[in-house]
């Protein structure tokens, strides 16, 4: 792999791993306290569940940006690319929303919008390198998980 490749695939992996760490460490300061104090859907799952979860949904993110990336430039590509910033933006940005402003009903609002985001990407993506959408597959399913999950805090904790 040719130096700028290995440049474009640490960059493509360390943007969602970083993204997602600056976002953990938000919502690692709620779980003992705010969240904790919630009614829970009876389908969530153990706090210990979502590191590792997350982790490599990041992993299989940065590697399908990498695929995408690394392609000769392009109309299609920069808009793939722009895509997935965007969905990227809407991941970060539910996270301040749930744990840190505790306005669930704008996070619920923020991951719908994400889930049609990341099905865009998938579209874009499947246009343009096949196996890059295909591996955001667990990605998708994950948040739409995440989304029945939100809207149930939503529903469980309205005053």
């Amino acid at each position: 792999m040719k130096a700028n490749q290995t440049g474009k695939l640490m960059a493509s992996l360390l943007l969602p791993l970083s993204i997602g760490a600056v976002a953990g460490m938000f919502t690692s300061k709620a779980i003992p306290g705010w969240y904790a104090t919630l009614n829970q859907p009876s389908f969530n799952p153990p706090n210990w569940v979502f590191g590792p979860v997350w982790t490599t949904l990041y992993i299989l993110l940065g590697i399908s940006l990498f695929l995408i990336w690394k392609m000769d430039v392009g109309k299609e590509r920069n808009q793939a690319i722009l895509i997935f910033m965007v969905q990227l933006l809407l991941n970060f940005l539910w996270s301040f929303f749930f744990f840190y402003f505790k306005i669930i009903g704008v996070a619920l609002a923020d991951i719908i919008v994400l889930w049609i985001i990341i099905v865009f990407m998938l579209v874009r993506f499947h246009k343009l390198k096949p196996v890059a959408a295909y591996i955001n597959i667990p990605y998708l399913l994950w948040v739409s998980f995440a989304t029945a999950l939100n809207a149930a805090y939503f529903f469980l904790n309205r005053i």
